[in-house]
């Protein structure tokens, strides 16, 4: 090291601290001017408007589709244009073609509502099922089939690689090894399904032996009408699986073994395509290299329509806790950034069909007009209600490294953010977050204060009770100024959010950005 004199290390030492104290205290006074600014521009008037307006008796409830929800699209899609947030569409696919006025917001997404066949027959050498007291139809529409089966245990990649399937049945074990789980059974029947096409099989048959869920109770959701993401022939959609029940295992210890012929036949499968919107905004990032990163800032604005009256004879379902606090929560981001931009790149997305089943992000994560490597954190914002308005409930706040900056833009405005009090709800993989995070993008759900299902839950979730008058504004007001701040600081945090190393979509996520 070279020589100093006495004087010159003073000198360096001051001149150090000095810089030190500036560079500290400049970021300090940073994050206080945002939180200040954040408590001036976002209003309680603002906050009413937006949640009176998409909670009225005039949209009707928001059902997926429905002129109620289609409004609401128009809504939102018109205060992005209102307050500078970019249309997605064609800013992010470098289009030039005209759009209509809020066509440049919007996200069309394909469904279909799946009305189940009303009789079926399945025979496995000499043994006869019958639809849907044995076996249901979990895709494809009306089918007469037939071909050999091909047992792959549990239907991993390295079973289908091992085996030749083309123009054969392929029967499996439902889900993966050690997991009963239901949801996972679903989850890895797509990506069995998805296989068995690419291999040209002719059919997939699934063992059912959940004991996690009757299956009765399997009978009547996969044998009522349904709505789903339309996938279309081209990507799978007219594919034939099926749930053949086998809670004793012994379907197993048959088929294991079997070498014969499987032949199905259904008859009554009816589906009707439809399309719904996601509402989608840009605000740009104004970092040379952060620009690139972009955060996902979203809610749900669907509900669940009109349904059976309450005792004052009221239909309509209006939403206002799920999910027009959470889409409130969103524009009020958006407005907020759009006038003050961040060092990353922002999307605003508000999705539909939330309550058919996640549809909307299910669509989004499909079909993203970014790379999802370049999607760095969702920000998701969904509520049921709220029986504690000191609180915020974060549903996987410990589970990235986002939680400390979410808890101290709660503070800022007098809240305390807590982690998930109702673990059993399992309320993570319950919501439109878990789409990304199956990517492998960190997210969580931000959510309204509640500690447990209780009454003053249960008295307004999918109620005609959740009315706009119903809710405390005072309160709504903090918790979304709390979501802006945190969105804000998030956005120009100079790390990235990622996941807490151990957590189930670690793995996922690594996949996705790399080690």
């Amino acid at each position: 090291m070279p020589y100093i004199s006495c004087f010159n290390k003073h000198f360096f030492l001051l001149t150090f601290v000095f810089t030190f104290s500036l560079i500290t205290t400049g970021g300090l006074y940073a994050q206080r001017s945002d939180a200040d600014a954040v408590r001036n521009e976002v209003t309680q008037a603002s906050v009413e408007a937006h949640v009176g307006f998409l909670a009225s008796d005039l949209l009707r409830g928001r059902d997926t589709p429905s002129e109620g929800l289609q409004i609401a699209a128009d809504y939102i899609a018109s205060h992005f244009k209102r307050h500078g947030v970019l249309p997605a569409f064609p800013a992010l696919q470098g289009s030039g073609a005209e759009v209509q006025p809020w066509e440049g917001y919007k996200q069309p997404v394909d469904l279909v509502n799946v009305l189940p066949a009303d009789e079926g027959e399945m025979r496995i050498g000499k043994r006869e099922y019958a639809a849907p007291e044995q076996f249901l139809q979990t895709s494809g529409g009306d089918v007469s089939l037939s071909g050999n089966a091909v047992f792959l245990g549990y239907g991993t990649s390295e079973d289908f690689k091992k085996a030749k399937v083309k123009g054969k049945i392929v029967v499996t074990r439902g889900g993966v090894e050690g997991s009963a789980d239901v949801r996972q059974m679903f989850i890895e029947g797509r990506r069995k399904k998805a296989m068995a096409r690419e291999a040209g099989a002719a059919g997939l048959v699934e063992l059912y032996n959940s004991p996690q869920t009757r299956w009765t109770v399997i009978q009547f959701y996969l044998n009522t009408p349904r709505m789903a993401v339309d996938e279309g022939a081209e990507d799978g959609g007219d594919f034939p699986v099926f749930w053949l029940e086998d809670t004793g295992n012994e379907q197993l210890k048959f088929l294991s073994d079997f070498k014969g012929k499987i032949e199905i036949s259904v008859q009554g499968a009816v589906r009707e395509t439809l399309q719904s919107e996601n509402v989608i905004g840009l605000v740009p990032g104004t970092d040379p290299d952060l620009k690139n990163e972009y955060i996902v800032y979203s809610a749900h604005y669907d509900h669940v329509g009109i349904g059976v009256p309450d005792a004052e004879g009221d239909s309509i379902y209006n939403g206002t806790r799920d999910n027009a606090i959470g889409t409130a929560t969103v524009l009020e981001a958006a407005a907020s950034i759009a006038k003050r931009p961040l060092k990353r790149s922002a999307l605003f997305v508000l999705f539909t069909g939330e309550e058919k089943g996640l549809l909307g992000s299910e669509w989004f994560v499909k079909h993203s007009p970014v790379p999802l490597k370049n999607i760095v954190f969702n920000f998701n914002s969904d509520n049921a209600g709220y029986n504690n308005t000191d609180i915020a409930m974060v549903i996987g706040l410990e589970r990235t490294s986002a939680g400390p900056v979410i808890s101290e833009a709660c503070a800022e405005f007098g809240l305390e953010a807590i982690r998930d009090p109702m673990p059993r709800q399992n309320l993570f993989d319950r919501s439109d977050q878990v789409n990304f995070a199956k990517a492998g993008i960190p997210a969580l759900m931000y959510s309204l204060g509640a500690t447990a299902f209780d009454d003053e839950i249960i008295k307004y979730y999918h109620r005609p009770a959740d009315n706009p008058d119903s809710v405390d504004y005072e309160y709504l007001h903090r918790f979304t100024k709390a979501y802006v701040l945190a969105g804000r600081r998030l956005g120009n945090a100079p790390e990235r959010p990622y996941w807490t190393e151990g957590d189930k979509y670690f793995s996922a996520g690594e996949e996705l950005y790399g080690p």
